[in-house]
Formats: C-alpha cells, structure tokens, sequence
C-alpha cells in the first residue's frame, strides 16, 4: 500500500487496540491513591455521596456510568448492578478508603452490602457470572470477559488479606478468602485442553460443566488472547503455587509464545468512505513487535473475527465496518508478561524448595 495513504500507525496498549464508544470520565479507582487525610476531607465525601447515590438494591454499581461526578437523580428500580467493566469493585474500593478516615458508619454499612453482593453472586463452583441474579442469557457464563472474574477475585483476596481491610467482620474476612481458593479452584477447571494439552481460556465458560462459550454474537467459544493475560497473572501472583498452578501457568506460557503473530502491522488509512473517515487495516511489516489475535478457533489455533452476524473470517479486512473499526481484535497483551514477568516468576518459584 503505497505510504501517502497511511496516515496514522495504531498505538497498540495493553488493555485494547481500539477505544470503544463513550467518552472518558471520572471513576472511583482515579482517586484510590489520595492520601487518608483527603479522604477525610470535604471533596471526598462529595464523591462519596454520589456513589452511594448510584449503589443499586441489591448492593451493586451500575457499568458505563460516572458513579462521582454528580449524583444518580433517576428512577432507582432501573439501577442495576454488575461485575462488568470495571463496576462496583472500585466503589468498595473508595467506600472501604473512607470509611477507615472517616468512621461513618454509612459508609461502612453500604461497603458491606457491596460485599456481600461480590459474594453472594459467586457459584459454588467458584465463578462469578458478568452480574448477579445472572439471568438466562449469556451473562449468566463464568465471565473472564473485560476481566471481570480476575478483578473480583483480586478484590476479595484484599479484602481477606490486607490491613485495609480490618474493619470488616471475621465472618466476611473468612467468606472472602473461600471465595479466592474458589475461584482459582474454578480457572483450574475452565483451562482448555486441545488434544490433551494445557492451552489458556476463553472469554466465557459454561457455569456448569466449565466449557468454553460464547457471549455476544462476534465473541465466539474461542482461545481469548486479552483475558488468558489477566487470569496468567492472577495465578502468577499467588505466593505458594501449587504444582496445579504452576502446570497451568507453564501451559498459559507456552500458549502464547506459539500463537504470536509476527511479521504484520495494524495501521489506520484514510478511508473517505468510512463512516470515521479511517478504516483499520493490517500490513505486513518483518519488523514490527508480535500481535496478539484477540480470538483464536479452539482447534486450529489460527485468529478469529466475527461480524454481528455471528460467522467467523479468517481475517479482520472480511467482517464489517462498524465492527472491523470498533472492537480490539489485537494487542500485546502477553508482551510484557513474555519479556519480564514470567521471567520473574520462575525466578521466584525456583526458589521455594517444594516447587
């Protein structure tokens, strides 16, 4: 493609290629690292007041909303609350930070109905679906989607092991550290063996027999090359792995070293007759840094892209516009955990004479 056409080289981050729609605002985890004497201040508890204005019946937030910024002034009965993107667990959060500078007992009280919502939601077998009651559609799936089970179980281990955390009772402390041993008991369980063999996760597991599944109509049953990221580094950061663990980890590892995809590059053109006025596309480069597929077929391990209508392509020029520009089909996700993290890992475990 000659360069005149080319106008901008993709940034790809961590988290995704793409932002999706919706702009950027304030949210309660672009506060956390305040100091207890700002938490006890006047601004703080503004804020305050508004996310417990947003805080749903059942003890949940609501996602896609600015839970800080002014309060919820709307029909309460249609608040609903969920794990998804990031909600409610940023809230507790912020709830648990100012209820330690402040003693209010308010404060105090709706972080607990906020736990016990985190809790209550879990499976017994250890999974959260995307939100609680789950329903009957595809959010009632084990959701490692967005990473939403590496974050629950990420707060809930805070809640059971770290002084931040003192003021909550024994009873809830202990229900929080069941709940991690769970929950990993549970990604254990929903690792994908292809011919036998370890590989990483899908987006979402069936919440009964652990089977990969497919959420919305272009996130199909695959291998996830974005969330495997996540769960790799929650199993990583456990202090005393067991051979399970370090099984999946290696496994996880491995994975993601043979499903690189070298030699290609994303790239934005002019495209006068997208609705955006660019269009994503992908050029070969034998110098650019590994991508990542976002999706991969559980049999042939090759990149999978999905329009709305549910078919998978083999490349992301054959879906859609809207989709094929809206929705993080690569990243480098794994970059960092190839080049540093896992490398510090072994170094860790290697250490601990029982490994």
């Amino acid at each position: 493609m000659p360069s005149q056409f080319l106008f901008m080289i993709v940034a790809l981050m961590p988290a995704a290629l793409l932002t999706l729609e919706g702009s950027a605002h304030a949210a309660p985890k672009d506060f956390l690292d305040r100091n207890q004497a700002w938490f006890a201040g006047d601004e703080a508890k503004r804020i305050a007041s508004n996310i417990l204005s947003f805080q749903s019946d059942l003890g949940g937030w609501p996602k896609n909303l600015d839970t800080t910024e002014r309060p919820f002034t709307g029909d309460r009965t249609k608040l609903k609350g969920t794990y998804d993107n990031g909600a409610t667990t940023d809230e507790l959060r912020f709830l648990g930070r100012i209820y330690t500078a402040t003693n209010e007992q308010a404060y105090r009280d709706a972080f607990d109905r906020g736990l016990d919502y985190v809790l209550r939601g879990q499976y017994e077998n250890g999974g959260w679906p995307q939100l609680s009651p789950p329903g009957t559609g595809y959010h009632r799936h084990i959701t490692f989607n967005d990473g939403a089970m590496v974050r629950l179980l990420s707060f809930v281990r805070e809640v059971a092991t770290t002084k931040a955390y003192l003021f909550v009772d024994d009873e809830r402390r202990q229900t929080a550290a069941n709940a991690f041993d769970r929950g990993i008991e549970c990604i254990l369980k929903c690792q994908i063996r292809v011919d036998g063999a370890l590989t990483v996760w899908c987006a979402q597991h069936d919440e009964i027999d652990f089977r990969a599944q497919s959420g919305r109509a272009y996130e199909l049953a695959t291998l996830s090359g974005s969330e495997s990221v996540g769960i790799t580094r929650l199993l990583m950061s456990i202090e005393n792995p067991t051979p399970e663990i370090v099984k999946s980890v290696e496994a996880a590892v491995a994975w993601f070293e043979k499903a690189k995809l070298q030699g290609i590059r994303l790239v934005k053109e002019k495209d006068q007759n997208g609705p955006k006025g660019v269009n994503l596309v992908v050029v070969a480069d034998p110098k650019a840094s590994p991508l990542w597929a976002r999706f991969y077929d559980i049999h042939s391990n090759t990149p999978v892209f999905v329009d709305r209508d549910g078919v998978p392509k083999q490349a992301v020029a054959d879906i859609g516009y809207e989709r094929r520009n809206g929705y993080a089909w690569y990243g480098n996700w794994p970059q960092k955990l190839l080049d540093r993290e896992y490398l510090q890992w072994k170094q860790r475990i290697a250490a601990k004479p029982n490994l």
